[in-house]
């Protein structure tokens, strides 16, 4: 199934005569614990994919919830995003509201976030993620990286260097980074490579211009058509 096959997620609850009753994940008000699946896989790989990028994972009472934000300038992307989230029932439906934020220098920065709902059962993704508060990159990653989840992390951190690509890594350790580029060798055949990021021990990774064709043949199919500039290509 591609990005685009919908589905309802739902979970099971029993009723006061111990009738099995079906409801959305959507349910309004229900409680985090109750939150419990079953996730298909495709969000899963959703989640994971953003959480390369520009997404994080906040614990919120007993369960866990994910943020997304990008800056107005990705605005399409952001309520496309959105839009498919809140179709399978992991977010409120509203149209996420431009935020106002003080950057740098004292620039304005307008930006578009929403978050999900919250899951005790993507605690497991949390507590794998981040290691004393800090995001890292747990080796599961292999698993979930799809080509559906490659192509949210390219949307969200990709750019164009030279005649490749580079995906911004900054956050994250060489040790880390290597790991990413490993597998991306592994499961993709891809050139990827260690570059500098411009800042002492932080680093990028590097998908040479020989990659690219490939490279665009597994995303192209889940990107938003804003973010194709990324793949550095005449799409």
């Amino acid at each position: 199934m591609s990005l685009w096959g919908l589905f309802e997620p739902q979970m099971n609850l029993y009723d006061e005569i111990g009738v099995i009753l079906i409801l959305p994940l959507s349910t309004p008000k229900l409680r985090a614990v109750k939150r419990i699946g079953p996730h298909n896989f495709e969000i899963l790989c959703i989640l994971i994919g953003s959480l390369l990028g520009d997404s994080y994972a906040e614990k919120h009472g007993n369960g866990t919830r994910f943020c997304f934000q990008q800056e107005h300038s990705n605005n399409a992307y952001l309520l496309w995003f959105h839009s498919f989230i809140s179709k399978l029932g992991y977010c409120n439906p509203e149209t996420p509201k431009i935020l106002t934020r003080l950057g740098k220098g004292g620039k304005i920065r307008q930006l578009n976030r929403f978050k999900t709902f919250t899951f005790t059962s993507f605690n497991w993704i949390q507590e794998a993620f981040y290691i004393n508060g800090v995001k890292t990159v747990p080796p599961m990653v292999e698993q979930f990286l799809s080509p559906l989840a490659l192509a949210i992390w390219i949307m969200d951190d990709g750019s164009i260097v030279s005649s490749g690509l580079k995906i911004a890594t900054n956050s994250f350790n060489q040790t880390e980074v290597q790991m990413l580029c490993d597998i991306l060798k592994k499961k993709y055949n891809l050139s990827a490579s260690i570059i500098s990021a411009g800042v002492p021990n932080q680093y990028n990774i590097y998908i040479s211009k020989y990659s690219i064709k490939a490279l665009t043949n597994i995303v192209e199919p889940y990107m938003h058509p804003s973010m194709y500039y990324k793949l550095n290509t005449h799409l």
